[in-house]
């Protein structure tokens, strides 16, 4: 059947977080004169916080832990790996690069041009993310994407994350939606794609990165212009 409700994830598959967030930690790295704290090298020292971030993000969205610890513990870590033991510094590196990192505006190719296209064919719009709400809708703000989007459902207001089915669920009943007539589209195949199925939703894989899927979706694209194929 035709779809109406298309349901998009944001990092990774429309907002280039990979990008954005280097250029918010090399932002941090100057104000807080890293180089002069030890840390000599900003890419080895991007590569590290990225370690401690992805594992981080893992355990807080299996539930082991709260959105506060994620959030400065990738800072501790990252700067425990250069024997700097500094609390203060790492929440204060925290808050700041929550602070910077949703004025980025680094798009994937053919995000603005497919949105435009997918609007035009009257379809609705829609957001399902397991970001923090504020830092998520400012993101979508400053990226020019906010005018898109019917609903951003979060986390946060979910109460739930991505894979679980309730925060599908909470989606589906926000955007008045049927899942004959929904489909997911995201770039995580734990959360995304697997999410999606958890709900009995079609998926779509956006395999930006080429990636050998271990989770089986309804269809897979390549770059978000040959969703032009499938919608």
């Amino acid at each position: 059947m035709p779809y109406e409700h298309l349901f998009f994830d944001l990092d990774h598959t429309l907002w280039d977080f990979e990008v954005n967030s280097k250029e918010t930690l090399h932002n941090l790295y100057e104000e807080q004169n890293l180089l002069a704290k030890g840390v000599d090298d900003f890419d080895a020292f991007f590569n590290q916080y990225s370690h401690h971030n992805h594992r981080l993000w893992d355990r807080y969205t299996k539930g082991f832990i709260k959105q506060d610890e994620l959030r400065w513990k990738r800072m501790w870590l990252t700067l425990l790996d250069y024997k700097i033991a500094d609390e203060v510094l790492s929440k204060t590196m925290s808050v700041r690069f929550l602070e910077i990192l949703p004025t980025k505006k680094n798009l994937f190719p053919h995000t603005i041009e497919i949105l435009t296209y997918l609007t035009n064919k009257n379809y609705n719009l829609h957001l399902i993310t397991n970001g923090f709400e504020n830092v998520q809708h400012n993101k979508l703000r400053n990226s020019n994407l906010t005018q898109f989007f019917k609903h951003v459902i979060t986390s946060e207001a979910s109460n739930s994350l991505k894979p679980n089915k309730e925060i599908f669920d909470f989606a589906l009943q926000k955007a008045g939606a049927s899942l004959d007539k929904s489909i997911m589209i995201g770039d995580n195949l734990d959360a995304d794609i697997q999410g999606g199925i958890n709900a009995g939703m079609d998926t779509i894989f956006v395999n930006h990165i080429n990636a050998q899927p271990h989770i089986k979706s309804t269809h897979e694209v390549f770059h978000l212009k040959e969703l032009e194929n499938i919608l």
